[in-house]
């Protein structure tokens, strides 16, 4: 058997030392990609969602104005509880109220921020809603706090607390 020069034997370690120092750095930059790509589909989820979210509350708003009691059964779980101010409301009571109560002719949502926490979310805002009573038309606006729940691949508010601003315009 052949001996192996001492200098070729050292190039050959430090051949190998390479290769497992840049089979190292390559892993390092596949992990860091892969961490990337991950983190960009999650942040690119959440933005859908949020979108869907907003939308919704958009939806609400809608709703409130054509007095769509279908919306409100779509947009609520069975089981949705309402607070505004100090009056506690089921989704019937909610639904029968929007059907009986003033005619609404315009509402929108102002400031709204989406809190994601895996199937549940948190919407925050504004509501504003002009409205036409037997003393005529008034603007309310609600500073709310909504709670949704992703069943399925579906948003629904299993929650919602709404409290009314109160009008300082005549002060």
């Amino acid at each position: 058997m052949e001996a192996i020069p001492e200098a070729h034997r050292t190039i050959t370690f430090f051949g190998d030392g390479i290769m497992r120092v840049r089979s190292i750095q390559i892993l390092a930059v596949m992990i860091a990609l892969a961490s990337a790509a991950k983190a960009e589909a999650q942040q690119s989820r959440e933005a859908v969602e949020a979108r869907t979210l907003l939308k919704l509350e958009d939806d609400w708003a809608r709703a409130l104005v054509t007095r769509d009691s279908m919306a409100f059964i779509r947009l609520t779980a069975p089981g949705f509880i309402y607070t505004e101010n100090a009056r506690l409301m089921t989704r019937n009571q909610v639904i029968g109220g929007v059907m009986t109560g003033d005619k609404v002719d315009r509402a929108w949502n102002q400031y709204l921020v989406v809190h994601e926490f895996g199937p549940v979310a948190v919407v925050t805002g504004i509501l504003a809603v002009t409205s036409r009573g037997k003393t005529g038309p008034y603007t309310t606006r609600y500073r709310f706090t909504d709670t949704w729940l992703n069943t399925s691949g579906t948003w629904q508010a299993v929650a919602a607390q709404d409290f009314v601003i109160p009008d300082r315009s005549g002060q």
